[in-house]
């Protein structure tokens, strides 16, 4: 008798951009959000905007945001010395 996998997968909405997209989490590392790398201050800055997954186009883009945004607040602290 062999075990079969009924790993979960969901066609859902992205909450940001509404496109819809297969999110794996029964099978988390074949998900689309795999692609990706995020630090815990990236991944905090997201959850704090957005609940439940999100497509691999908005991932990669809130983490570009997120970059720009301590980028300018490093740049403004050095012109400001705080």
């Amino acid at each position: 008798m062999s075990l079969i996998s009924t790993a979960k997968h969901e066609h859902i909405g992205c909450p940001r951009c509404q496109r819809p997209f297969e999110c794996r989490v029964g099978s988390i590392n074949l998900c689309q959000c795999q692609s990706l790398t995020l630090t815990d201050d990236q991944q905090q800055y997201i959850s704090s905007h957005y609940q439940g997954c999100l497509c691999a186009d908005c991932l990669l883009a809130l983490r570009s945001e997120y970059n720009q945004l301590t980028h300018q607040q490093s740049i403004t602290k050095l012109v400001h010395g705080h």
